[in-house]
C-alpha cells in the first residue's frame, strides 16, 4: 500500500479513469506522471494501486492495476503517490512471508515503515561490483562435481513440469543456511497457493525459516504483480546485502512465469508480439532483473532460478534469453527421472562456465572430466546394448559401461526435504568426499561392488565400502 507521507496532495486528484480493460486502465490527466510512477484510487475503504506503463498522448496514459480489477469504473479519481513502487525494508524481514507490497501473509506484525526502497533501483556501479568467487558447496554430489555453483554467480535449473526443480531449490536453501550461515530470499512468481503453503511449512519444519524471507506473487493475482514480484524480492536481497552485509541466496521459482506475466502485460498494452508470440521487450525485461543480481564488497548475492522449459524445448526464445545470463546450467531430464535417477540432473547437458582447471583446481577438473567421459561413452553404447546385448562389446567398453552405471547410481542422493515422503534419511556429502569416491570408481576400486549398493547413498563408506 502507498505510504501516506509520500502522497503529494490526497485531496486533489491528478486525473480520472476513462477506460477499463481488465487489469489495464486508461487514465486522463491534466499533467502526465512519469513512467513507472505509482498511482492509486480508493473504493470501499480499500486502496487500489496502479503503475504507469504507457503515455498515449498529451493527456492519456495506460496503467496496470496491481490489485483485482472488480469494482473499477470510469470516472474514479486517481491520485499520485509521489513515488515509484517501493517496499518497506527492515532487519525484521527475515523469517517472514510477505506479499509483493511488503505486507505480511503470515500471522506476524507488519514491517515498520521507516525505510523504503524503490523496486526499480539501478544496478550497483561497475566499480563497486565484485566478480564471482569460489565454488559454493551445496552437499549435492552431482551438482558439486559436474556443474558447481559459484559464490556471486547465477544458476538456472531447467526442466519441464514434475522433474524436481522445487525440491532442489529447497535443498539449496537448507544448504546455504546450514553450511554457509547465509540467508535466503525466495521469490514465488505465480506460485499456486497450495505450493506456496507447502513450501513455507517445509522450510519451517527444516528449521531454516529464521534465515529466510519469502515474497509471493500468487497465480490468482494481477499480471502486474506477477511481473514485478521478482523485483520486489530482489530489492529485499539488495537490502540484506548492502545494509546487513549478508551472504544472500536469491531464489526465484519460476522465472518463466515472470516472462509469461510480461507477455500478458505486453498484450494488454497492445504491443505487437515478437518471436513465437513473446513480447518485443523480452530481452530488456530479463536483462533488467538479471543485471541487478550482483555482489559487492558488502556482501554477495548468489542466484538460483528455476526455469520451466515449455514442451522440453531448450530453443524456446524465453529459455534462450534467460540462458545467456547464467554462469551454471543445471538441466533436469525427464529421461533421468524415468530411470529413477534423482536428482534428475542430466550430467552431460548440465554445464558451468567456470568448469576449468584454474577455477576448480586440477584434481576436481580431472575427476569431473573422467566421470563425464564414462557417462558419455555409456550413452553412446546404450542402443548397441539394447539391440545386441552387453556381451557384444569389447572388454574395455564393458568395463566403462559397468563403471558408468555405478557412477550414475552413485550420483543419486536422498534429500532432507523428501525424507518424510520416501522414508529415506536425507544426506549431505562434502565435495572432498565426492571427489575421493569418484576417483576410486574411475580407478576400478569399486568394480566388485553391486550397482544397487551405490544407489541412493551418501558416501561409499555408508554403502559399507
Amino acid at each position: 500500500m502507498p505510504d501516506t507521507t509520500l502522497v503529494k496532495n490526497e485531496s486533489i486528484p491528478i486525473g480520472v479513469i476513462t477506460e477499463v480493460h481488465g487489469p489495464v486502465v486508461v487514465i486522463t490527466c491534466s499533467q502526465l506522471p512519469a513512467l513507472r510512477q505509482a498511482l492509486y484510487t480508493r473504493m470501499n475503504h480499500e486502496t487500489y494501486l496502479f503503475e504507469v506503463h504507457q503515455h498515449l498522448d498529451e493527456q492519456r496514459l495506460r496503467a496496470i492495476t496491481l490489485h483485482r480489477s472488480a469494482g473499477l469504473r470510469r470516472g474514479m479519481p486517481i491520485y499520485d503517490t509521489g513515488a515509484p513502487l517501493h517496499v518497506p525494508v527492515s532487519p525484521a524481514c527475515l523469517g517472514r512471508l510477505l506479499n509483493f507490497f511488503g505486507e505480511p501473509l503470515d500471522t506476524g506484525d507488519p514491517l515498520t515503515k521507516k525505510e523504503f526502497r524503490n523496486i526499480h533501483a539501478r544496478p550497483v556501479p561497475l566499480n563497486e561490483v565484485v566478480g564471482v568467487g569460489q565454488v559454493l558447496e551445496t552437499g549435492i554430489k552431482v551438482i558439486d562435481l559436474l556443474c558447481p555453483f559459484v559464490k556471486g554467480g547465477k544458476t538456472g535449473l531447467f526442466g519441464g513440469a514434475g522433474v524436481g526443480k522445487t525440491v532442489l531449490i529447497m535443498e539449496f536453501m537448507q544448504a546455504v543456511a546450514r553450511l554457509h550461515k547465509g540467508v535466503s530470499v525466495f521469490a514465488g512468481v505465480g506460485e499456486r497457493i497450495r505450493e506456496g503453503h507447502e513450501l513455507w511449512r517445509e522450510i519451517d519444519r527444516a528449521g531454516v525459516l529464521p534465515q529466510t524471507l519469502m515474497v509471493f506473487g500468487q497465480m490468482d493475482e494481477s499480471p502486474g504483480v506477477r511481473f514485478r514480484v521478482g523485483l520486489s524480492a530482489l530489492t529485499y536481497a539488495e537490502y540484506l546485502r548492502d545494509t546487513l552485509h549478508k551472504e544472500v541466496l536469491f531464489v526465484m521459482d519460476n522465472i518463466f512465469r515472470f516472462v509469461q506475466a510480461g507477455s500478458e502485460v505486453s498484450s494488454l498494452l497492445e504491443r505487437m508480439p515478437a518471436t513465437v508470440g513473446y513480447q518485443p521487450t523480452l530481452t530488456t525485461e530479463v536483462a533488467e532483473m538479471q543485471d541487478r543480481i550482483l555482489s559487492t564488497r558488502q556482501g554477495a548475492i548468489t542466484s538460483v532460478q528455476a526455469v520451466y522449459v515449455p514442451a522440453d524445448d531448450m530453443t524456446d526464445p524465453a529459455v534462450s534469453t534467460i540462458l545467456s545470463h547464467l554462469d551454471t546450467t543445471v538441466i533436469l531430464s525427464r529421461t533421468q527421472a524415468g530411470k529413477g535417477i534423482y536428482p534428475a540432473v542430466d550430467p552431460l547437458q548440465s554445464t558451468s562456465k567456470l568448469m576449468d582447471r584454474h577455477t576448480l583446481g586440477s584434481r576436481h577438473y580431472t575427476v569431473a572430466e573422467g566421470v563425464r567421459e564414462h557417462l558419455a561413452r555409456y550413452r553412446e553404447l546404450e542402443d548397441i546394448i539394447t539391440m545386441l546385448g552387453i556381451e557384444e562389446l569389447s572388454a574395455r567398453d564393458r568395463m566403462v559401461v559397468m563403471r558408468a552405471r555405478k557412477l550414475q547410481h552413485y550420483l543419486t542422493q536422498p534429500f532432507r526435504t523428501t525424507a518424510s515422503h520416501t522414508g529415506i534419511k536425507g544426506v549431505s556429502v562434502s565435495l572432498e568426499r565426492t571427489l575421493k569416491d569418484c576417483e576410486t570408481f574411475l580407478q576400478g576400486g569399486y568394480d566388485e561392488v553391486p550397482e544397487d549398493r551405490c544407489y541412493m547413498r551418501g558416501t561409499m563408506q555408508e554403502a559399507g565400502q
